[in-house]
């Protein structure tokens, strides 16, 4: 356990990144039973591979002092998902490494919400973890991802687009499109959120 570590919360505007409570159990669950939700991984997850991969991702935080955050609108207090980074769990020609990435509530899509949570995580994986660079990958047709991936600063690398092991042979999403972004890279300030980037 590194206590030091642990930020017991991220607050951004409008979100906080804080970690898993029970309650996150049945929302996240509606989640990953939600095929627009899950449409680019290999399937579309009952309750309990739900439980599973909360169980998992409390873990990673247990074990490192950091990881997938839960995801809350502060406004209301529902919750949203999660963001955060990882210790890459598979092997890749870029692993090891540390990634960034989001899961959303289909209802709480086009309001700007994963790119403000996203450069928070990057704040903190550059500055607390002092990181040297972050990665992050979505299947290749997935550009929802990738624009998110685009507006906090991360550049596609095309060399290192690689094929998903937990995706099977010949599956349509199995390519997957490779990012990464340098500390050094970081611009100083993000760019404010336009009223149009809100929407898309």
């Amino acid at each position: 356990m590194h206590d030091h570590m642990h930020p017991p919360e991220i607050e951004t505007e409008r979100l906080l990144l804080r970690r898993w409570r029970d309650t996150d159990r049945e929302p996240f669950g509606a989640m990953c039973a939600d095929p627009r939700v899950m449409e680019f991984f290999p399937s579309t997850q009952r309750r309990d591979e739900a439980d599973a991969v909360i169980d998992r991702l409390k873990g990673h935080i247990d074990r490192h002092g950091f990881g997938f955050w839960a995801l809350e609108e502060r406004s209301s207090g529902e919750f949203l998902g999660f963001t955060g980074q990882s210790h890459v769990g598979f092997t890749a020609p870029f692993t090891p490494a540390v990634e960034i990435g989001w899961r959303l509530a289909h209802r709480f899509w086009g309001k700007g919400y994963a790119r403000e949570a996203a450069l928070a995580s990057l704040g903190f994986g550059f500055g607390a973890l002092k990181l040297e660079q972050i990665v992050s990958f979505a299947a290749v047709a997935n550009l929802r991802s990738r624009r998110v991936m685009e507006r906090i600063g991360m550049r596609h690398d095309p060399g290192g687009d690689f094929d998903m092991p937990t995706f099977p042979e010949g599956h349509p999403l199995r390519r997957h499109a490779f990012y990464r972004i340098r500390a050094e890279d970081r611009p100083a300030r993000p760019h404010p959120i336009s009223s149009e980037e809100m929407l898309s």
